[in-house]
């Protein structure tokens, strides 16, 4: 403290740096758990509930923050890393077409980098192996899933948090598979690994790193759900 005009004046302490945060989203995972968990989008369409990644990240970067205890350090938005499947251009020409048109508009904000892996489709085969093709000669596919694209989710992690620029890594993901990620970015000891999981009372959503006190997670619920929702037609 020091006095000026003869009044006794404490200088401002300034604010703590805010951290900065890298969101890596499991998309279909992060999607479809929502879009499941709370009865305001169950009865709609998948594609009708479909997460802006902007959104999502603002709101969950929001209400972690507003969960902070007082002298806890705020989080800054840096990117957000969004992985998710491709339908084929073969199989799915329109469900491909969308999923471009959608990277797009979700990467006129810098900070969204989203990528692309091309979905594994199983195919209805005849004895010999070979695929059974319908009356207009297109093969029968008689399911599709996404492959590899945990992993992806779980190297960004890794990635994010050896950049020095990076001072938190959010995973977002459901995924009991990347269980092992959270290990990892614990063991590493470089940014700190924070995790996500959709919340609603009635139902239950598998958390990363439930039971470890050294990880803090984010709940966020059916408000902040429909505030995530991408209401763009394509």
């Amino acid at each position: 403290a020091f006095f000026i005009g003869g009044r006794m004046t404490t200088p401002a302490v300034p604010a703590p740096p805010l951290l900065r945060t890298s969101v890596i989203l499991d998309y279909q995972n992060v999607h479809l758990v929502g879009h499941d968990i709370f009865p305001s989008s169950r009865a709609l369409a998948r594609h009708e509930t479909l997460v802006d990644p902007l959104h999502f990240a603002n709101q969950l970067i929001h209400h972690r923050n507003a969960n902070q205890r007082a002298g806890h350090r705020h989080a800054r938005l840096a990117d957000v890393w969004v992985y998710r499947g491709q339908p084929s251009n073969k199989h799915d020409p329109d469900d491909y077409a969308r999923s471009l048109a959608q990277r797009a508009q979700w990467e006129r904000d810098s900070r969204v980098h989203v990528t692309l892996r091309p979905l594994k489709y199983d195919l209805q085969r005849d004895a010999a192996g070979r695929p059974v093709r319908d009356v207009r000669g297109c093969e029968i596919v008689t399911g599709k899933r996404e492959k590899g694209v945990d992993v992806l989710c779980a190297l960004a992690a890794v990635r994010e948090a050896l950049r020095p620029e990076i001072d938190v890594v959010m995973l977002c993901s459901h995924d009991s598979d990347l269980e092992p990620a959270v290990e990892e970015l614990l063991r590493l000891g470089a940014a700190k690994v924070e995790t996500f999981a959709w919340h609603h009372p009635e139902r239950f959503a598998y958390q990363l790193a439930r039971a470890n006190t050294a990880v803090w997670n984010t709940y966020l619920d059916q408000t902040a759900f429909e505030n995530c929702r991408d209401r763009t037609t394509y």
